[in-house]
């Protein structure tokens, strides 16, 4: 057989998605890491005025104001652990496919690790958790469980205003 007639009959093979690997206290979590558009240690953050306490703060960043998110807090009710693997997360936060993409910071706990993987192997887990949208289907491997964030539910409306807004309440 030749070489055109075999890729001709060859199953194609599954597309394969990079994540970003994390943890919320014991549990794993991923980000897609198309999403991601760069990951920086810890930073100095500015509270934001009114804003509810999983809103972690805003910082300036590349002339930018970059508001931020405890995602352990914000899931949890507990802070993020202050590591050495505890990270600055910024990702393209897009609610709708027609609005503008802006940065989000998020604060993610040992968030080192990265997999590549099909993303059809992340499955519905059967829930409907509506006051988390953003914790999407889950993936099976020898370590448990690991759930994917949807970025782009991370945020309700009204936060979304908030944090959003031309003008800034520091």
């Amino acid at each position: 057989m030749s070489e055109l007639a075999a890729k001709r009959g060859a199953v194609p093979a599954a597309k394969k998605a990079l994540f970003l690997v994390f943890r919320i206290g014991n549990e794993r979590f991923a980000l897609k890491a198309t999403e991601v558009a760069e990951v920086l240690p810890r930073l100095a953050l500015k509270p934001i005025a009114q804003a509810p306490l999983w809103v972690a703060g805003i910082f300036a960043h590349r002339g930018a104001l970059v508001p931020v998110i405890d995602l352990s807090a914000l899931t949890f009710g507990t802070s993020a652990q202050a590591r050495t693997s505890t990270r600055l997360v910024l990702v393209n936060y897009q609610p709708q496919p027609w609005s503008e993409a802006r940065w989000l910071g998020l604060i993610l706990e040992q968030a080192t690790d990265t997999l590549r993987c099909d993303p059809a192997e992340f499955q519905p887990y059967g829930l409907d958790n509506q006051q988390a949208p953003y914790l999407g289907p889950v993936r099976e491997d020898a370590q448990g469980l690991m759930q994917w964030i949807g970025v782009a539910d991370l945020l309700t409306a009204p936060v979304r205003a908030l944090l959003f807004s031309a003008e800034l309440s520091l």
